[in-house]
């Protein structure tokens, strides 16, 4: 790597992950559900689904009990603001962070928030639903709402930003993150995202035909669409310089963000890739690596027909023939796609990788497109050994990319 400059200087460390997904409320569950290869993509229970052309979610399993009388004013959250809070308890917890401490900022992505507590306040006020609306149903209607919870629940004094950019909500944020440690605005950033699965996005998608009718299947020749998904990932950030002086031991460093937008069209991404080559390659400058020491690529990878090509060719823009030979995976095949938390979720998954020398496959049957020459794992975990890299892209609607670049800290450094 080339020597960094000024802010870029400064190097961030992961020191905690927190995670709530279909496969359970913690990011060892969501580690072990994806080290299996399965799909945790299924009927949901949470609304009826017979009026759509699908029936298919990853869903969050109810949570244990104790979970409430963990996060004050449980009963008044939203499930995603629940999402966000538990997923930002764990990873303080984790990274040995004292709750309250001053210099913290929260740095959030999501694109539903409150929503599905909305649609319930209107389904009763127009008597869908029997019984009066309560109006803390409309407390989280805004987007802010997941971010404010945990900053409420952590009682973090520092700054509380919400990023709202589509599908790449959450990476965007983690960036956000990044910049603030980097100028030392904040000593500690909660950084990450939360969504909950609603009936307008879920319609939504059905009427836009992005949606398979099978548990998505990305980079697969067969692929018809994407699956939703609902929760939370959570990434604790500071420096090295202070996560070393503390005694904590990093996870992974946070080398680089790039965006980008295609400026292309409102749900289609740019069929040649440019705008997600453009994000990639800034995220790699940020970062100060060259294309050549990347070591796997943690991908958006919706299954819908349209972004995996797109994604592909933006791989090829930026890696060459390398791009062949580098392994790529996708998590939405196991936990469907989150949305405005996408970014998060995949962002701890690849921290988790990193940290087990180990990436996980991505789920679902058929032959890989035999257009798109990606070296997709498939079936068991991959290992990986030595200084790693890792690439983890969110491409959104209406071509708003991001790129994450994540790196394993030498030996040295991670004890």
């Amino acid at each position: 790597m080339s020597p960094p400059k000024a802010a870029e200087s400064v190097r961030i460390v992961v020191t905690g992950v927190g995670a709530v997904s279909a496969w359970g409320w913690g990011a060892s569950q969501l580690w072990a559900g994806l080290l299996t290869g399965e799909t945790r993509i299924a009927e949901p229970r949470r609304f009826d689904t017979r009026d759509q052309r699908t029936r298919l979610a990853a869903e969050v399993p109810e949570p244990a009990l104790e979970l409430s009388t963990q996060v004050p004013g449980w009963s008044a959250l939203s499930q995603a603001d629940r999402f966000a809070a538990v997923a930002a308890l764990e990873a303080v917890r984790a990274a040995g962070v004292a709750v309250g401490a001053e210099n913290q900022g929260v740095f959030f992505g999501s694109s539903t928030a409150g929503m599905l507590e909305g649609e319930e306040y209107y389904a009763r006020l127009s008597g869908e639903l029997p019984g009066r609306p309560a109006r803390r149903l409309l407390a989280s209607q805004q987007i802010n709402g997941p971010g404010d919870a945990v900053a409420r629940c952590l009682r973090v004094t520092g700054p509380v930003h919400t990023v709202s950019s589509a599908c790449s909500s959450g990476a965007l944020a983690i960036g956000e993150a990044l910049k603030a440690l980097r100028a030392g605005e904040v000593e500690t950033a909660i950084a990450g995202g939360a969504d909950s699965l609603c009936r307008l996005t879920y319609a939504g998608f059905n009427a836009l035909r992005a949606v398979d009718e099978r548990p998505c299947r990305p980079f697969r020749g067969d692929r018809a669409g994407l699956s939703i998904g609902e929760g939370a990932g959570v990434l604790v950030l500071e420096t090295l310089e202070r996560a070393m002086a503390r005694g904590a031991r990093p996870l992974a460093e946070l080398l680089g963000i790039g965006a980008s937008c295609d400026s292309y069209h409102m749900t289609a991404p740019h069929p040649d890739g440019d705008g997600a080559a453009r994000a990639i390659s800034r995220a790699l400058e940020d970062a100060h690596v060259a294309p050549g020491e990347v070591t796997f690529v943690n991908a958006h990878g919706t299954g819908t027909p349209l972004n995996d090509v797109s994604e592909w060719r933006a791989l090829r823009k930026v890696f060459g023939e390398r791009a062949e030979a580098l392994p790529v995976t996708s998590v939405k095949g196991a936990l469907g796609h989150l949305l405005g938390s996408a970014g998060a979720i995949e962002a701890v998954a690849t921290v988790q990788s990193l940290a087990a020398g180990l990436v996980p496959p991505t789920a679902g049957d058929g032959e890989t497109d035999a257009e798109i020459e990606v070296d997709l794992i498939r079936g068991a975990p991959r290992a990986i050994s030595g200084p790693a890299v890792a690439i983890s892209t969110s491409l959104a609607f209406g071509g708003a990319n991001a790129v994450l670049i994540l790196g394993r800290l030498p030996e040295e450094a991670a004890v």
